[in-house]
């Protein structure tokens, strides 16, 4: 790589390159435009700038800012087949590294921009980034980026997988679409009767998406619970059925079978096809605003709790690692890569552990 790229930069001397005004709060962010189009080795070629050309500096703001942090609100980490590290944030747009290089990567690059709220990995490798401002595909060298004029109902995205079958199922404002790499098709759902209206952000909003054994998706949704969909039709559980809160913030559907559910404002729920638990109901953890869902190797249950840290469920008790573990905010994403480190992003920015400590990940690293 040319030493002179701004944009490639060794991790223990990284300079976080701002293109963007913080604005606090994950729904008032205003929404980048996209331009649809594939970008041929865009980063290759801006790579190649004078860093002089470059203006760095710290965004410092008085509730979120770390000294020497990597960005101030970090939603999505994935590692892909190759090894890589993806870190996708709110307003900074997406990083990658890569065991020894950390990559800024922007709209200069031909990212759509946005808030990041889905990473997955095709079957030949291709990942695809779900956005606020599209669907980005990367090769390798380029991204391809689809919005509304490649037939994607609505742009500003909530949620994403790949399903046993290859197909991507894409969460949105105006609800949910599928996609079999050249075409979308867009899925019209039904709504329940629910006792009371919760909705966050939008009524027909897909937050969370979920695939079962039997393939079958869950779906959840803002204000009206959670949903089955069997391909034909759909299935609703709301606070009737015994769902904590109908205001769904992300699901996780486990190696058991067992399908867990953050909500916004009852707190954690587990449904096991039949009954539903509430452990905040319960008293079993505190807090009612819970995401950030990742289920170890061991089978153990990971998520984060707003302004209350995280916990661990092992089957039978819940282990709680308290807020001022992470600084300031709350966790947004925890992931576990091949190499068994732990991963947690969230306000505060990027943190390691070690089964000891939590460590802040700042422009020092520590990376191994």
């Amino acid at each position: 790589m040319n030493e002179a790229n701004p944009y490639q930069m060794k991790a223990s001397s990284i300079l976080l390159h701002v293109i963007k005004p913080l604005i606090i709060g994950p729904l008032l962010l205003a929404m980048t435009s996209c331009n649809g189009q594939e970008a041929p080795s865009a980063i290759e070629s801006n790579m190649s700038q004078d860093s002089t050309m470059i203006e760095t500096h710290k965004v410092r703001d008085a509730l979120f800012f770390i000294d020497g942090q990597l960005c101030q609100h970090l939603r999505k980490i994935f590692q892909d087949s190759k090894g890589n590290l993806w870190f996708g944030t709110n307003i900074y747009d997406l990083m990658k590294y890569d065991g020894d290089t950390l990559t800024y990567i922007t709209e200069k690059e031909g990212f759509s921009g946005g808030r990041v709220t889905g990473i997955v990995e095709d079957s030949i490798g291709h990942v695809w980034f779900a956005t606020s401002a599209g669907l980005n595909k990367f090769d390798g060298k380029s991204f391809t980026v689809f919005t509304e004029e490649e037939g994607l109902l609505n742009a500003e995205i909530w949620s994403l997988i790949i399903d046993s079958k290859g197909i991507f199922w894409i969460g949105h404002n105006e609800g949910l679409s599928r996609f079999d790499g050249k075409e979308f098709k867009n899925i019209s759902i039904p709504k329940p009767q629910v006792d009371t209206n919760s909705t966050i952000y939008s009524p027909d909003r897909i937050i969370g998406i979920a695939e079962d054994k039997e393939g079958n998706l869950w779906l959840g949704t803002d204000g009206f619970g959670i949903c089955r969909y069997d391909g034909r039709s759909f299935t609703h559980y709301t606070t009737i059925d015994g769902l904590a809160d109908n205001a769904i913030h992300e699901i996780l559907l486990d190696s058991k079978g067992l399908l867990w559910i953050g909500t916004y404002w009852g707190g954690l729920s587990k449904f096991d096809g039949k009954k539903f638990t509430n452990f905040t109901k319960d008293g079993a953890i505190s807090g009612v605003e819970v995401s950030a869902f990742f289920e170890d190797s061991n089978g153990d249950i990971w998520f984060g709790v707003e302004n209350n840290g995280v916990y661990k469920y092992d089957g039978e008790n819940f282990t709680h690692y308290g807020q001022e573990l992470f600084s300031k905010g709350s966790i947004l994403s925890i992931y576990k890569d091949r190499e068994n480190r732990f991963w947690f992003g969230g306000w505060g920015g990027l943190f390691r552990y070690d089964k000891e400590s939590f460590t802040a990940v700042t422009e020092d690293g520590p990376w191994e």
